[in-house]
């Protein structure tokens, strides 16, 4: 864990490799992802089928190449009633917050009579990858399927490894809440490949979304112009902006939440106190032995984390807009946080005052936990119902509003050198 203090002589230099530290998976991974790609295209379904006996040790041929919506439902049903609870009221927090993100259309007429506007439409179909193995999160499913559904996205298609041939019953049953149309039982580069491309089995999607692994991030930038794509994400990140009128062990616990879910993951602290700095590194310590994701979070927070004294934490805002988190947390009063959240620019997702921990926004506050990362932020925002949308612009011109406007474009045309250009326009003027 890095310490660093801005008074001190060569910050600049330690922050500036703070900030530019590379935290996504070395292993080059681009030729693989090609030729996963590459494969699926020429062979579809058998490339599937070869690529899930391989990596994921079950045979699709004996075990089923999809999972049902009834097998969905049955798992929602089988919920212990406390975590059906929660998972219907993530999906109504999520749902509700992201209808309100619905673009409206436009249709008007400006000063020389033309009409024009615009009209959203959501894309055919849409594909959400959700992970297995280490990160089976019904959390995503939600996240990344009611969105599409509140845009009115017709076709969703869950595509989800399954290790060994083994499902996890929650994320079934968020499945089944998000009302997700198909479930397909594959997983890496290669399903990204048959959301893309498709294969006999597997209509192609316009737009594929969710999180994954290198291979899946990769394969999703390759296919990218091919379908839409929410972003190629990296591993996550929590920047806290706290003083010392927290307890060490909450704003500790904060910077865990993140550093448990990868060895690559990264969390920073911001203070203004010195001695609030030592006491936060000491319950950080005394927290990852109790846990049982200790061994991620030991290693995330030895190679990745960091804590940055800052004379006053008006300080830290532009130090934070450089590392442009995926998360930052102001852990002040209600009044501090909304003015130092005012002087904010880069960010995912911002958690405002001392009783708003990220790991609500993870799962139940309703904006979506799908941020873009590695500094991302700077040009990127989260996860969103325009994402399953597009639009389209119209105009409509009349003699009048032809007349108006016409011989501009006339003149335009022709410094461009597109005769045929002005000659579209000049014939109707005359």
């Amino acid at each position: 864990m890095r310490r660093l203090d801005a008074s001190e002589p060569g910050f600049a230099a330690e922050f500036d490799a703070l900030v530019n530290d590379r935290r996504e998976s070395d292993s080059d991974v681009s030729a693989d992802v090609a030729a996963i790609i590459a494969r699926v295209k020429a062979e579809g379904d058998a490339a599937l089928a070869d690529y899930t006996a391989k990596f994921d040790r079950f045979d699709l041929g004996a075990s089923g190449w999809s999972i049902s919506k009834e097998e969905c439902a049955a798992a929602y049903e089988a919920l212990a009633p406390e975590l059906r609870d929660a998972l219907n009221l993530a999906a109504d927090r999520i749902r509700a917050y992201h209808a309100a993100q619905l673009p409206e259309n436009r249709d008007y007429r400006d000063a020389t009579g033309a009409r024009l506007g615009a009209r959203w439409n959501a894309v055919d179909a849409a594909g959400v990858y959700v992970p297995g193995g280490r990160a089976a999160y019904p959390s995503s499913v939600l996240m990344n399927i009611l969105p599409a559904k509140v845009a009115g996205v017709g076709r969703i298609v869950m595509m989800t490894p399954t290790p060994g041939g083994e499902t996890n019953p929650v994320v079934m049953a968020a499945a089944h809440i998000g009302g997700v149309d198909e479930i397909w039982r594959i997983g890496g580069a290669q399903a990204v490949a048959a959301l893309a491309y498709g294969t006999d089995r597997i209509a192609p999607v316009d737009v594929v979304t969710g999180p994954g692994n290198a291979w899946v991030a990769e394969a999703k930038r390759q296919v990218y112009g091919v379908v839409g794509i929410d972003m190629v994400a990296g591993p996550s990140e929590i920047v806290v902006v706290a003083d010392n009128r927290n307890a060490p062990h909450i704003i500790a616990a904060d910077l865990l939440s993140q550093a448990e879910h990868d060895p690559t993951s990264q969390s920073i602290l911001f203070t203004d106190d010195a001695a609030f700095a030592d006491a936060v590194g000491k319950a950080v310590d005394a927290i990852i032995p109790t846990l049982g994701t200790a061994t991620t979070m030991r290693e995330s927070w030895d190679a990745n984390g960091a804590i940055v004294v800052v004379p006053t934490l008006a300080d830290a805002i532009p130090l934070c807009d450089r590392l442009a988190p995926e998360h930052l947390e102001l852990a002040v009063d209600a009044t501090e946080a909304d003015a130092l959240f005012a002087k904010v620019r880069h960010a995912g997702s911002v958690f405002l005052g001392r009783q708003t921990p990220e790991a609500i926004g993870d799962y139940v506050a309703g904006p979506n936990h799908v941020l873009p990362t590695g500094r991302r932020a700077r040009f990127s925002s989260g996860l969103s119902v325009s994402d399953f949308m597009k639009r389209t612009s119209f105009l409509a011109l009349d003699e009048a509003s032809l007349a108006a406007i016409g011989p501009a474009a006339v003149a335009l045309a022709g410094a461009e050198g597109l005769p045929a250009h002005a000659l579209s326009v000049s014939q109707r003027l005359s």
